[in-house]
């Protein structure tokens, strides 16, 4: 049974499930903000659930790639929706700022602490 490890906890689950309906069982959501409210159901449309995966997951279907490729999400990000996710093995999941997850580097616009000069 694969284990996803997220914000400091382990949750075990099905091989084969979507990663995004395992973590909003377990009320760790992979959206930030209004997003939870705001976003797809999980149709891999919106890029709300966009995360960063440690560990073996297939390549990206055509409709997340697709997403992932549409601004504000940039392809070389490395992230993947969650929504789109079988969760195969143990994976370790990071969930970043901004409302479609995608402020990989930490920084958030308007921050005059990670604001570069």
């Amino acid at each position: 049974m694969p284990t996803i490890t997220i914000r400091g906890r382990d949750l075990e689950c099905e091989r084969g499930a979507v990663l995004r309906d395992v973590l909003l069982r377990a009320d760790e959501s992979p959206h930030n903000g209004r997003a939870d409210a705001l976003n797809c159901r999980g149709l891999g449309t919106c890029g709300t659930c966009a995360v960063a995966v440690s560990g073996e997951v297939g390549e990206p279907g055509p409709r997340e790639r697709l997403r992932l490729s549409t601004p504000p999400h940039d392809a070389d990000s490395g992230l993947r929706l969650a929504c789109q996710v079988r969760v195969e093995d143990d994976l370790v999941v990071e969930k970043y700022p901004g409302f479609w997850g995608q402020h990989t580097d930490r920084t958030e616009k308007g921050n005059e602490d990670t604001e570069e000069p």
